[in-house]
């Protein structure tokens, strides 16, 4: 085909769609096109000529993956734990395995009013400790007499397991139970091969008799001068796979999550999913707790962190103790929830067997606060543009507006090989914001190592409003508040071509940042998160762009039209 013939039906295929959307617009036409421009309209259109070739594939995942129990386990956020037994009328913490079982008598117990309060401030999954270290059984176990057979409830014949099982099925809430392996009342504790039967022997009984358990909670826990005891965990962890194949096996070191290293519900600002569990032994005094809140980037185990926190001082119910703040624990759900962990917040009932009013009514305030910031996306109808987008702008599998979907399954991906991930949000009028909340596709393993937020302020100029590193599940970064229509979330560090599933922008009119200035940089810190007061990229552009640039539009035919413009108004690359 020789050049005025190419000319010819470039010309007529633009006339035929122009007068197809605007008939009575007249197009002027060149019969001796320049030459230069004959190049150009011949570069351009066979570069957007269609592809006939099949989607471009998702990209590959990176190991370590979680399994499907690990996914489920980390997108039910939180859960509630239910610290219950003779300590509660003992007023104690650590009960000796010696007080008379008949003091157990919680003559108001109501499994049911525990499982709504779970459901109604959003914890999806509950666990019960159904034998704490003292040894007392919340179920009639055959392997001990010390029990709620043996206490005046119910005349011997009650089951605290029973009736929260059954009340979580008919909610739909998650069931787990703690089964505490240090045992202060069994004779044969000490004894490690006996010991270990009788704990799996109690082991089977709870995974046999109530259904399906969602969470088995392990722990090292052992007073000072104790008998010496090993435990056969593997045996243990191979058992209850395969009794709850479903179940997540929680101990210092998993396999299936594991302790952040403290009891106050802060995780590192760094916190990786990916772990070496040898590094960590269960109840090993030397474990190093920065290693446990931190993660491992080269770690070839998925084992995503716990933060386990009590409501209260204690984890058994004391008449003298009174719960956090609703502004307290929202402080607490961000260095948890919001660095990639699952929150365990322990509600203890109380001796007549119910959760105390103040409890509930700090988790109502809780609840109201979470929903109050949480509830509305400030980003959910912004314009979004990307340094580039997997398999091409055509692509919508990979689109950027995929991170305004909710969930972890879909999700913006760039090209390969890229030295710039970024993503520009317009959010088309002037919004005041200071939380940020990105997710990661986990299933697709955890990728971002370090990423960051730019604003453009009123001179035209980005400021860099707030540093991040680890995303995981969810990330949650507070900062102080600011008026912008224009954001940036740039990538700087990645394992992999990064993965974003979800971008929230929202208002927390509630927590008070500290302002302590910590280092020379100006830089100040809400429990690990960095944000900068006012660093500003001087070569950063406007978010009103004039130059000439040639945009393309497919034509309802499967042409293309060629528009020369002299603005954008938004950011490139």
């Amino acid at each position: 085909m020789n050049m005025n013939n190419i000319n010819r039906n470039m010309k007529t295929r633009l006339k035929s769609f122009i007068k197809t959307h605007n008939p009575n617009l007249k197009i002027q036409t060149c019969t001796k096109p320049i030459f230069p421009i004959q190049i150009l309209f011949l570069t351009l259109c066979s570069s957007l000529i269609p592809v006939l070739s099949n989607h471009k594939p998702p990209p590959l995942p990176i190991l370590p993956l979680p399994n499907a129990f690990q996914l489920q386990w980390q997108k039910s956020n939180m859960a509630l734990f239910f610290h219950f037994g003779p300590n509660t009328f003992t007023d104690s913490e650590w009960g000796t395995g010696h007080a008379d079982p008949t003091i157990f008598n919680p003559t108001k117990l109501n499994a049911s009013q525990w499982i709504h309060v779970a459901k109604e401030y959003g914890f999806s999954r509950v666990l019960l400790t159904a034998k704490h270290h003292d040894g007392f059984c919340l179920w009639p176990s055959e392997y001990t007499d010390y029990s709620v057979r043996s206490s005046n409830w119910r005349n011997g014949n009650g089951d605290v397991v029973a009736d929260l099982a059954a009340a979580a099925k008919d909610a739909g809430v998650g069931l787990g139970v703690y089964l505490s392996p240090w045992d202060r009342h069994e004779e044969c504790y000490g004894d490690t091969l006996r010991y270990n039967q009788h704990y799996l022997a109690q082991m089977t009984e709870l995974l046999t008799s109530y259904g399906e358990i969602k969470d088995i909670f392990l722990d090292g826990a052992k007073g000072e001068g104790e008998k010496n005891m090993e435990y056969f965990f593997e045996s243990w962890f191979s058992l209850i796979h395969q009794l709850q194949p479903s179940a997540a096996i929680y101990s210092d070191s998993g396999p299936d999550n594991r302790w952040v290293g403290n009891e106050y519900g802060i995780a590192g600002s760094t916190c990786w999913s990916l772990f070496n569990r040898s590094v960590i032994g269960i109840g090993d005094i030397d474990n190093d707790p920065e290693y446990l809140k931190q993660g491992d980037p080269f770690g070839s185990e998925w084992v995503p962190a716990l933060c386990d926190v009590s409501i209260r001082p204690g984890w058994f119910w004391h008449p003298s103790e009174h719960p956090k703040s609703a502004r307290k624990l929202l402080e607490i759900y961000y260095t948890s929830v919001g660095r990639n962990c699952k929150l365990l917040l322990n509600v203890p009932p109380n001796s007549s067997g119910l959760i105390s009013s103040e409890d509930i009514q700090v988790l109502r305030e809780f609840s109201e606060l979470r929903r109050s910031i949480f509830s509305h996306n400030l980003a959910a109808s912004a314009s979004l543009n990307a340094s580039s987008t997997r398999g091409g702008i055509r692509d919508s599998r990979f689109s950027p507006y995929k991170v305004l979907e909710e969930g972890i399954h879909t999700y913006w991906a760039p090209e390969e090989s890229q030295t710039k991930w970024i993503l520009y949000i317009n959010l088309k009028e002037l919004v005041s914001f200071n939380v940020l909340q990105v997710q990661e596709p986990i299933q697709m393993g955890q990728r971002v190592i370090e990423f960051h937020l730019e604003a453009l302020n009123r001179d035209g100029l980005w400021k860099r409003v707030v540093n991040g590193t680890t995303i995981g599940y969810q990330r949650l970064l507070l900062f102080p508040k600011l008026k912008s229509q224009y954001l940036k979330l740039v990538v700087d560090k990645s394992r992999a071509e990064p993965l974003i599933s979800y971008l929230g922008i929202y208002m927390d009119p509630v927590t008070i940042l500290n302002e302590n200035v910590s280092d020379k940089r100006s830089a100040t810190y809400f429990n690990g998160t960095q944000f900068l007061r006012s660093t500003t990229n001087n070569s950063s552009h406007s978010a009103t762009i004039s130059f000439i640039i040639l945009l393309s539009v497919e034509t309802t035919s499967g042409g293309y039209m060629i528009i020369l413009t002299t603005k954008f108004d938004g950011c490139f690359t």
